[in-house]
C-alpha cells in the first residue's frame, strides 16, 4: 500500500508524537508498505512562538498539492493540527479525497495555558480541522470519548508501543545516576510549562529527582530547584539506562492524551505514578493495577503526588514488566493500517 503521512512534527523535535510516528512510519516499511512521509525539513520554516525548536512550514499549499498529486497514494494520513495539516487537509477536500487525521496533541489547553485564554475557545478550530477527516484516531477509548463530548464522535482507536528490545529491567542502570540519595525519583518528557513538571520538583519526597529532557522551562526550573538533576535529552540506549535507574517514574503531566514515556517505564520495571487524568487512568487505571486484569500495583494515581509516591513503593517490578510488554508495536501497527481510508472511494466532506 502507498501512504502518505503528513505531519508537523519529525525530526529533529524530540517527543511522544514524533516518536510514535517515526516508528510506525519504520515499522510500516518493514512490512513493505511504500509510505511517502511530507514534513517540516522538506520546506522553508520558521520557529514556532515559544517552541522555537519546533519550525513551522511557509507557503506550502502548491507544494503540498504537487507531493499529494505525485504520490498516488492509496491512504493520505494527516497526523497535525499545523501548517503542513491544513495545506495537506484543503488538497484533500477540494478534490473530494477521503483522508484521516489523529489527536495526538490538546491544542486548546496547551494555548489556553500561554494565553490564560479560555481552552473551550479554542475546541471550534480543532473541530474544523478535524470534522471532514473519515475517522479521527485516538490513542485510548477515554479520549475517544473526550473527542465525542467535543463534536468528533468518529475515531477510531490507534494505541502506542514500546520497542520492547530496548526498554527492560535487565538494562544497566545510567551510570550518571548512580550514587544518588534514593529513592531515584524520574520523570522524562519536555520541560515545558504544560508538562506541569513544577508539581513533581515542588512535591515534598525523600529522595533525588532526576529530570530527563529539554525545553523552554528548563533554565527556570533548574534555578527554581536546584536540588534537582536536569540530564537534559537522552535517546536510546541511554534513556533505557536511565529508566533502568530510576526507583519510581513520575508523570505530572494533566493534558497529554498518551502518555508514551509511562509505558517505556513500565517495560522497564518502574512503577509510575500519575494524577487521576486521562492518560494515566488509562494506562495505570485508577486502582493502579493496569488496564489487563492484573491484581498486583503498577503504580498509583492521586490528586497528592506524595501520597501517591507513597503508595506507589509497594508495587510490584515484575507485574510493571508484564503490563509494559502488552504494548507491543505490531499491535498498534495493525491498528494505524485497520483505519485508514482508501483514496479510490469518492464521498461527500462535510467541513464542520
Amino acid at each position: 500500500m502507498k501512504i502518505a503521512l503528513v505531519s508537523d512534527a519529525w525530526a529533529p523535535q524530540i517527543n511522544g508524537v514524533v516518536r510514535t510516528l517515526m516508528t510506525t512510519t519504520e515499522r510500516l516499511r518493514a512490512r513493505g508498505h511504500d509510505v511517502d512521509t511530507i514534513t517540516p525539513d522538506q520546506f522553508k520554516t520558521v520557529p514556532c512562538p515559544s517552541y522555537p525548536e519546533i519550525r513551522l512550514a511557509l507557503g506550502c499549499g502548491r507544494a503540498m498539492a504537487g507531493r499529494l498529486a505525485a504520490s498516488g497514494a492509496d491512504a493520505i494520513h494527516i497526523a497535525t493540527e499545523g501548517p503542513l495539516g491544513w495545506a495537506a487537509r484543503r488538497w484533500c477536500i477540494d478534490r473530494r479525497i477521503p483522508f484521516t487525521t489523529s489527536f495526538h496533541t490538546r491544542f486548546p489547553d496547551y494555548v489556553a495555558m500561554r494565553s490564560r485564554l479560555p481552552a473551550d475557545w479554542f475546541w471550534p478550530i480543532v473541530r474544523r480541522f478535524h470534522g471532514p477527516a473519515a475517522r479521527v484516531f485516538a490513542a485510548t477509548e477515554t479520549l475517544a470519548d473526550e473527542l465525542a463530548e467535543r463534536g468528533l464522535p468518529h475515531t477510531h482507536r490507534w494505541s502506542r508501543g514500546v520497542d520492547l528490545d530496548l526498554f527492560s529491567p535487565d538494562v544497566a542502570p545510567l551510570p550518571a545516576l548512580a550514587g544518588l540519595k534514593g529513592p531515584i525519583l524520574l520523570s522524562v518528557g519536555r520541560v515545558a510549562v504544560e508538562k506541569n513538571i513544577e508539581a513533581f520538583l515542588s512535591a515534598r519526597v525523600v529522595g533525588t529527582k532526576v529530570v530527563v529532557g529539554d525545553g523552554p522551562a528548563r533554565a527556570m526550573l533548574e534555578k527554581r530547584y536546584p536540588d534537582a538533576i536536569f540530564t537534559g535529552a537522552l535517546h536510546g540506549e541511554r534513556l533505557a539506562a536511565a529508566y533502568a535507574a530510576a526507583d519510581l517514574f513520575v508523570f505530572p503531566s494533566l493534558t497529554d492524551t498518551f502518555g508514551l514515556v509511562m509505558i517505556e517505564a513500565l517495560a522497564s520495571g518502574v512503577p509510575v505514578v500519575g494524577f487521576p487524568v486521562r492518560g494515566p487512568i488509562d494506562i495505570i487505571g485508577m486502582a493502579g493495577t493496569g488496564m489487563f486484569g492484573g491484581t498486583v500495583p503498577i503504580g498509583a494515581l492521586d490528586d497528592s503526588l506524595e501520597s501517591a509516591i507513597d503508595r506507589a513503593r509497594q508495587a510490584g517490578r515484575a507485574a510493571c514488566v508484564t503490563e509494559g510488554r502488552r504494548y507491543g508495536w505490531d499491535r498498534c501497527t495493525d491498528q494505524f493500517l485497520a483505519g485508514l481510508a482508501s483514496t479510490k472511494v469518492t464521498k461527500p466532506l462535510v467541513i464542520a
